[in-house]
């Protein structure tokens, strides 16, 4: 995506940060277990990085097209309020999310890593992926975080919207104290 405005200002106007799943929040592998039941791993910076998100006024939301009872355990693990799956049509899910919460599209962030997300991706004003995710989203993002889905990348976009919103420090005070 080519635009005139960094990627430090627009993460100044991000009032709601989503987040897809598969690939961005894990590292996009499907594991299953001797019952096939599907095993997800998380990272626990990344978690932390989205409640440091949230205790700095930034909601945060999940749309993916999987449905799993681990993807809603995770969401109510780390409050996050807004989840939906299931969700093929991502676009529709955005623009009614942000409708219910009169938010504008360049007041959100939308971090990606497969065609399916370019819909959303393409809307808002933060639109973020990670170094293995398809080329046309990456091609399309205002930001590629350095760290792969599931291995601190969501963390690092956390830690960049803090900063650029000049929370980063009061966010880190309460451990430094």
């Amino acid at each position: 995506m080519t635009s005139d405005l960094t990627s430090i200002e627009r993460a100044k106007r991000i009032k709601l940060m989503i987040f897809d799943v598969d690939g961005v929040l894990t590292d996009g592998g499907l594991r299953y277990g001797p019952d096939g039941e599907l095993v997800k791993t998380f990272n626990v910076l990344d978690g932390h990085g989205i409640k440091l998100l949230q205790k700095s006024g930034i909601r945060t939301a999940i749309i993916s097209a999987r449905q799993s009872p681990i993807v809603a355990r995770r969401a109510t693990d780390l409050g996050i309020s807004i989840l939906l799956q299931g969700v093929e049509d991502k676009r529709s899910a955005f623009e009614k999310t942000i409708s219910e919460l009169n938010l504008k599209p360049e007041e959100c962030g939308f971090m990606g890593d497969d065609v399916i997300d370019l819909p959303v991706m393409t809307r808002v004003g933060f639109a973020i992926s990670v170094p293995n995710g398809h080329a046309e989203v990456r091609s399309r993002a205002h930001y590629v975080a350095q760290a792969h889905g599931g291995k601190g990348a969501v963390r690092e976009v956390c830690d960049f919207i803090l900063h650029a919103q000049g929370n980063y420090d009061s966010a880190l005070a309460p451990y430094l104290s």
